[in-house]
């Protein structure tokens, strides 16, 4: 009996993961997507109370784990897990009625497997070629550390343990260590084999095609460019909202820093105060002439020292001061970390606009009058042509409107209560497109009512040269 493979394939997400978000969430549409299937993708999971998404829920249980120690900004926050099998064994999957129970049979496996709090989102993509569930694991763990663990049975010591080893933390490399990812696999396949699924070869060197390496595949084929122009400005629109982020917390970042160096400035002030005061009562005990009895000695010091609070307040300013100067060194590193995180950005943001401006010259290259058609959009816009008008224009078809138009020129509107618009090839430059109205250019047409509106508010007009007059009427200027 044939017996198809399974797929799971599992992967390091890094920051807050909004790209892969926006790929699972189809807030940017994939070209090996089927957009008439779309509205059969659904979420398996329900969300905590106030998450809305993907990301939201990632952090929700970053925030709710018990995790005590801070979670760096370039620290491993979810995993990806694919869930899928052979493309034709997941149709007769789906025909035969079973793939509510598949989905439900994978949900169970993934809880298991890493946990049910730590699994935060289930999706089941039906619009590309083969179904498949795009699963969202936060590697929040428990117990001693591997590399502790191994160390101590290398020494054969038991070694002091500062930390509680129970302690929930946030750990990639626990969940994805080599031996446990052959686990996953063989736990996988096992569960599978009730559809007919059976694990891959060990060692095969069959590998997973991701989103990435799809669309670079689909750039060298050379495939629709204006799909791929569109998914490029998708792409950087989420860039770019993915460095707002990055600024903003860098700024929080330095108010936070300079907050703590405020505080630290301000305790360093006390404590010198304190030193001075202490260094004033010693020298008023040296030069005591000791006419009075050690009572009376004794009475002076306790006061002195009393009046500034006492050798305890120093020492617990110093330990303030000690601990505002490492949280300084760590906002300090934050806001390195972040710079370099803004850098990174904005390299990519830097490269994929080369890779735009090289496909919008392309399309330039092999349609030249792209250039123009987009000239006069610009125009009927700057005029005041409404989105419709101008759609129909750029069809080059005639239109009749009324209404206010504006002329960049006179800086004014004018009011026309029935003209005709159309766009024309430029009788005198090839390759070029003029705006018609009312037979005439645009600016001929606006200067002809600049006139009237003369006309009216009484300003004499000097009668232009017959000759003038008539290429006016041609719609050509002068």
């Amino acid at each position: 009996m044939y017996m198809g493979f399974v797929v799971l394939h599992l992967n390091k997400a890094s920051g807050n993961d909004a790209g892969t978000s926006a790929h699972i969430e189809r807030t940017i549409h994939p070209k090996n997507a089927d957009e008439k299937r779309t509205h059969l993708n659904r979420e398996l999971m329900e969300f905590p109370e106030g998450v809305a998404n993907r990301t939201g829920a990632i952090q929700h249980r970053i925030d709710t784990a018990g995790i005590t120690r801070k979670v760096g900004k370039n620290q491993v926050r979810a995993i990806r897990v694919m869930l899928s099998g052979t493309s034709e064994d997941m149709k007769r999957i789906e025909e035969s009625g079973r793939l509510e129970d598949w989905c439900a049979d994978n949900l169970d496996w993934l809880k298991k497997t890493f946990g049910a709090d730590n699994l935060v989102s289930a999706v089941l993509h039906m619009d590309e070629k083969t179904p498949h569930i795009h699963a969202t694991v936060v590697p929040v763990v428990s117990g001693e550390r591997r590399k502790a663990q191994a160390s101590r049975q290398e020494d054969g010591k038991n070694k002091y343990r500062k930390k509680n080893p129970g302690a929930a933390r946030l750990c990639a490399d626990d969940v994805m260590a080599r031996d446990r990812l052959k686990g996953y696999q063989d736990s996988y396949a096992q569960r599978m084999q009730a559809y007919g699924l059976q694990r891959g070869i060990a060692g095969s060197e069959a590998r997973h095609v991701n989103t990435q390496e799809y669309y670079r595949e689909l750039y060298v084929k050379n495939e629709g460019l204006e799909d791929n122009i569109d998914c490029l400005l998708k792409l950087e629109d989420a860039k770019m909202q993915a460095i707002d982020e990055l600024n903003r917390q860098e700024q929080e970042s330095r108010q936070q820093y300079e907050a703590a160096k405020a505080l630290r400035e301000e305790k360093e002030s006390e404590l010198d105060e304190t030193q001075e005061a202490l260094r004033q009562v010693r020298g008023q005990l040296k030069t005591e002439k000791l006419k009075s009895t050690a009572a009376d000695v004794g009475s002076s010091l306790i006061g002195g020292i009393g009046s500034i609070i006492g050798t305890s307040k120093v020492r617990v300013q110093q330990q303030e001061i000690e601990s505002l100067k490492a949280e300084n060194q760590e906002l300090r590193q934050e806001v390195k970390d972040l710079n370099r995180s803004i850098q990174i950005q904005q390299q990519e943001h830097e490269t994929a606009m080369d890779k735009l401006k090289q496909e919008l010259k392309k399309i330039h290259d092999l349609f030249p009058h792209i250039k123009e058609l987009l000239r006069m959009e610009n125009l009927c816009r700057l005029l005041g042509f409404s989105e419709g008008l101008t759609k129909i224009l750029l069809e080059m078809k005639p239109v009749a409107f009324n209404g206010i138009l504006y002329s960049p020129e006179h800086k004014q509107k004018f009011e026309t209560e029935h003209s005709v618009a159309e766009i024309k090839q430029h009788p005198t430059e090839q390759g070029r497109l003029r705006l018609t109205i009312d037979g005439m250019s645009d600016t001929n047409w606006f200067r002809q009512k600049y006139q009237e509106f003369q006309k009216a508010i009484g300003i004499n007009v000097k009668p232009k040269h017959k000759t003038e007059l008539q290429n006016k009427h041609n719609g050509m200027t002068m």
